[in-house]
């Protein structure tokens, strides 16, 4: 079996019922719920047992990516429920520029035990641009 090595962003489908909203739930292992805290720069993290989908519940944050070594960042918010699926071996780190904390679903698929190396940080290459991180915010916040 192959797993996939891209980062993917997928739109939630809902159905409306009532005054509701019904969101597509993920497959999962285990489910976390995760809090940034505000005014926080996360430390790398990259997971050999398992892939990470996170869903912004509360709040916004940036995502940071280590692929190819370039970041990419991407902003993730409550105002537009998608989920981004990080696979295994995807250096991954949150930043939080906000006032408030950021609340998260992590719908963990699990790839073999869980091994404590996959939650130490591990060392930045280069330091992150937090010009082109404000810029994602002030981007997506406009648009």
């Amino acid at each position: 079996m192959t797993l996939k090595r891209k980062i993917e962003l997928k739109k939630l489908e809902s159905i409306q019922g009532g005054m509701s909203q019904f969101y597509t739930p993920q497959s999962s292992h285990e489910t976390m719920l995760v809090q940034i805290p505000p005014h926080t720069i996360d430390d790398l993290f990259v997971h050999h047992f398992q892939t990470d989908q996170l869903l912004v519940v509360k709040g916004s944050f940036v995502l940071v990516i280590l692929q190819n070594r370039q970041y990419q960042y991407l902003y993730l918010t409550e105002d537009n429920p998608q989920v981004v699926t990080i696979p295994i071996g995807i250096p991954h780190s949150a930043i939080n520029f906000n006032d408030k904390p950021c609340l998260l679903v992590n719908a963990v698929l699990r790839h073999g035990e869980s091994h404590p190396k996959d939650y130490q940080p591990v060392k930045k290459p280069f330091p992150y641009d937090l010009n082109k991180v404000m810029a994602c915010q002030n981007i997506c916040v406009t648009n």
